[in-house]
């Protein structure tokens, strides 16, 4: 396992690798969609699939720490895109 801080995992989100990992889960959604799975579903497992990566990687505490950000980072729209509920 890497011992590597949060701030580190965030640095690293926006980089040419992450956006070509970025087209190959929206496709992945896509296909998902297609095949008759809800796209919240999707999300979930989708997201306990990255957390899972992440920790295995970084560990508990630093993703954890990581994590701890989104709710502020979601209010504030960073991940909207389109219309808020």
């Amino acid at each position: 396992m890497t011992h590597i801080s949060p701030l580190m995992i965030e640095d690293r989100i926006g980089g040419e690798e992450q956006q070509a990992a970025l087209a190959f889960v929206t496709e992945a959604f896509a296909e998902a969609i297609l095949a008759g799975i809800e796209s919240d579903s999707f999300a979930h497992a989708a997201l306990f699939a990255a957390l899972r990566e992440l920790v295995a990687t970084y560990g508990e505490e630093c993703v954890a720490t990581f994590a701890e950000k989104l709710p502020a980072r979601l209010r504030a729209g960073e991940f909207s895109s389109g219309a808020k509920h």
